[in-house]
């Protein structure tokens, strides 16, 4: 496993904890150290959920690894057991317990606990916490809906009369607003007259679980976590499933027709929304402006994908980035990437996204909390569209992104940092005049960060480069810029003002010039083609 500062996805461990979490009466026993508890801190804290997981550690120490750490394991099982009383129970290892070898599925299976024991083989030096969630989510389905499924060869039982129903699958706890979008989704659903049998693992209960298989169809919101259970429910109740992701005006339309289709009902009551707002905000004069800005795109594959989609497609934007973390869907993101005409980024290494997001020089960065990191570090706009997340994206509020009401949402949060974005220019333009001087200061964006010196041009400004960030790389003191060509700099939007400098500092030396006049900077730009 690779040890890093940031991380976008922790252990499968954790994987299986957020389905663990998400259900109403499961438990899960984890051989594991007295450190690793730290997950339940993503629950409590990040989440806000009001109560911890469902989760029983073994917490064994150094001092415990001369001894017996296998009976530990034992005794805590049969402790949660009785203090729980849960209808299943899940086991297995954290990453460094894995090196132990005590084997909690085998172990858990001999104390004949009064019921069904679930070992999870989650192999942490080669999986994250994405696969970690879907393969939990899968034992629990083949385990528990397994045997109420038709033996082979045998027909399914007839359905019973009444409306078509579905199961919408995917949504965990610690997901990015998937509480949210399965409200939403199921109020769609409802609008075309499709019943919902059972939403997992979000809020089921292991009964609901046993009932799978009476759905006619399945909804696949997060292809990254319920996609392998959705595959086996096809193959051994013959529910098909969904693959349009609704994110977005556009795919949630193809969504309905998809979902309409399987149901065998009319998709028009669900074409359309009263409450839409943002295709017209997306064409209105006020949107004018946000026509063409450059912007990188990257997360999880699905919110990603779906993302890059709107972005283009309804947005008016140009992609220069397209990127995931996960791997097991890299091919999903590298086709999507090839229709719209860029390269995909598949790493997990958030030094490789950083330096992709730098050299592509957007104006807005769709991303995770990390890529918010990094945006604000390159003075660059940036807007949360995927786990990993913090407590902020856990809003009190109804804020889904899919759906028609998630499209509204979208548009606010995507276009909320380039409108703040250009606020901070016009002050940056206009700071000569009397009511927009350097004494007055600058926006409510930086109002704690002290106005700049004046230039000279013999002394470049410090941050220049970029405004709104005081982390910006100080200037090549060689570098001599006439007044008249930092003037012209600082009409430059504070978000690519950074590549225009250095791009003018580069050309200047490539051309042997001792003096960066207004004329060089011009001829950078061509140059450059920017």
């Amino acid at each position: 496993m690779k040890l890093t500062v940031w991380t976008y996805e922790g252990p499968p461990h954790v994987g299986a904890m957020r389905v663990a979490t998400a259900m109403t009466d499961v438990h899960y026993v984890l051989h594991a150290p007295q450190g690793d508890t730290y997950a339940d801190l993503l629950f409590t804290m990040i989440e806000r959920r009001g109560k911890r997981p469902p989760v029983t550690y073994t917490t064994f120490q150094a001092r415990d690894l001369g001894s017996d750490t296998a009976e530990l394991f034992m005794e805590a099982a049969r402790d949660a057991y009785a203090r729980f009383k849960p209808a299943a129970m899940l086991v297995g290892a954290s990453c460094t317990a894995e090196l132990i070898q005590d084997d909690p599925g085998g172990l858990a299976l001999t104390l004949n606990l009064p019921c069904p024991v679930l070992p999870l083989e989650l192999p942490s030096y080669m999986r994250r916490e994405n696969w970690g969630a879907s393969e939990t989510f899968y034992r629990l389905v083949r385990g528990l809906a397994g045997p109420h499924a038709p033996a082979p060869g045998e027909a399914r039982a007839e359905r019973r009369r009444g409306p078509p129903r579905c199961n919408i699958l995917g949504g965990t706890a610690l997901g990015f607003r998937h509480r949210d979008d399965i409200k939403e989704i199921k109020r769609l659903l409802a609008r075309l007259g499709i019943e919902v049998v059972v939403s997992a693992p979000l809020d089921a209960s292991t009964a609901d679980i046993t009932r799978m298989g009476e759905a006619d169809f399945n909804v696949v919101l997060y292809p990254e976590i319920g996609e392998e259970a959705a595959r086996w429910l096809e193959k051994n109740f013959g529910q098909p499933r969904t693959r349009t992701v609704p994110i977005g005006v556009g795919a949630t339309r193809d969504f309905v027709r998809e979902v309409a289709a399987l149901a065998g009902v009319d998709p028009a009551p669900a074409l359309d929304d009263e409450d839409l707002r943002q295709p017209w905000w997306a064409r209105s004069v006020d949107s004018n402006y946000l026509t063409g800005k450059r912007v990188f795109v990257f997360g999880d594959a699905t919110h990603a994908v779906a993302a890059a989609r709107v972005a283009v497609e309804e947005m008016g934007f140009e992609l220069v980035g397209l990127g995931a973390y996960n791997r097991e869907f890299a091919r999903t993101v590298r086709e999507t990437a090839q229709r719209y005409g860029v390269e995909a980024l598949i790493s997990d290494d958030y030094l490789e996204v950083e330096a992709a997001i730098e050299a592509a020089a957007p104006e807005l960065v769709l991303g995770t909390q990390m890529e918010r990191h990094i945006a604000k570090r390159l003075g660059i706009g940036c807007a949360v569209i995927s786990a990993p997340v913090h407590v902020e994206d856990f809003p009190a509020r109804f804020a889904p992104q899919m759906g028609y009401e998630g499209a509204n949402v979208l548009f606010d949060t995507w276009v909320h940092p380039l409108v703040m974005g250009l606020e901070e220019h016009l002050l940056g333009m206009f700071r000569e005049d009397f009511e927009f001087n350097n004494e007055a200061g600058p926006s409510h964006l930086g109002a704690h960060k002290p106005s700049p010196a004046p230039v000279t041009a013999s002394e470049p400004e410090p941050a220049l480069a970029v405004q709104a960030d005081d982390t910006a790389e100080t200037e090549d003191a060689a570098a001599i810029w006439r007044d008249d060509a930092l003037a012209e700099l600082k009409k430059i939007p504070f978000f690519v003002r950074g590549k225009a400098r250095r791009n003018a500092e580069t050309f200047a030396a490539q051309s042997g010039a001792q003096v960066i006049t207004l004329e060089t900077l011009y001829d950078a730009k061509a140059h450059f083609g920017r």
